[in-house]
Parts: C-alpha cells; structure tokens; sequence
C-alpha cells in the first residue's frame, strides 16, 4: 500500500513510522522548513517539503498513485482541501481526514471528507464509556452509513435480559 500523509508533525510522524514497520510505502508532506528538514534526516527521500494544499506539491509526493491519503496537519481547513484535492483530482479513493476542533466536523461532512479522526471526540468517547452517567454509551458513529454504535447496561430482571437485540422493540429510525 502507498500512502501520502500530509501533515509531518508528531501524528504523521508516528503514523508514517507505523506504515513502515507494517511494510508500507509512505510519502509525507510538510511545510515547515525545520520540521521538514527532521522528517528528511528520519526518512531520507519519504518526506517532502511544500504546501499540501497545492496540486504540484502532492503531485510531487505520488499522490497520483496513492492507495490513501491521510491528512494529519493543524489545520481544518487545509484537511479539508487536501481530501478534496486527493480524492477528486488524484481519484484517491481512501481519504483520512483529522479533525482538529470538533465543531468543524459539520464541514468535513458536508464536502464529503470522510471518515475523519477527531482526537477531543475519542477522548470523550472513552470517558463516557469509563465512567458513564447512565446505561446509554456512545461508543463511534458512523457517518457514511448515519449509523451511531452505542453500548447499553441492561439491568438483571428486565425483559431485555436474554433477549436478542432484533427482537427488542425500538424506536423508529430518524433518517
């Protein structure tokens, strides 16, 4: 598998480490002059120096045959294009996307930027799961599919108990 990922701070850093030692082939992308310079010293000829958000630059990179792009830097908006550019010019099918503020998740969704990793929402995924205030947790959501993965405590002796999932009588879906 080829991947480009654009953004060359720590998590596309670890993450083109990762790729790495799983036999992968990776390119990453950074701007910064400094930050650019480490990745080249650790990576040799892997990193590459310029503005993800230009189409030379990732043209540079290989994007044109790459199996995914992940976009990892700082910003949202620059994410954002960067999924566009790989997945409408490039034709990238797999397309990673960061989220940095959670309250752009909305944009990434609607300019079909997906799926997308929001660190602040992990977190709290994990929190309402370690220490619940009530049965109902949201573990993901799925996006694409408008499906949410949720975990529910049922208590003994209730007619849930035993019962399958499919044959639980459920609100209507909100489509």
């Amino acid at each position: 598998m080829y991947a480009v990922i654009v953004g060359g701070g720590k998590v596309g850093a670890n993450l083109g480490r990762a790729l790495l030692r799983m036999g992968h082939e990776v390119s990453i992308v950074e701007a910064r002059p400094q930050r650019y310079a480490t990745l080249e010293s650790e990576f040799e000829h892997m990193a590459r120096h310029g503005d993800g958000t230009e189409i030379f630059v990732l043209d540079a990179a290989g994007m044109a045959r790459a199996d995914v792009c992940i976009a990892v830097t700082g910003d949202d908006e620059d994410n954002i294009i960067i999924g566009q550019v790989a997945r409408d010019h490039f034709g990238v099918e797999n397309v990673v996307a960061r989220v940095n503020d959670p309250r752009n998740q909305q944009h990434f969704d609607l300019l079909g930027v997906a799926p997308t990793v929001c660190a602040t929402e992990s977190i709290l995924s994990l929190i309402e799961h370690e220490v619940p205030q009530h049965s109902l947790v949201h573990l993901f959501s799925l996006r694409r599919e408008n499906l949410e993965v949720i975990e529910i405590q049922v208590v003994e002796g209730s007619r849930a108990e035993g019962t399958p999932v499919a044959d639980l009588p459920m609100p209507p879906a909100r489509w």
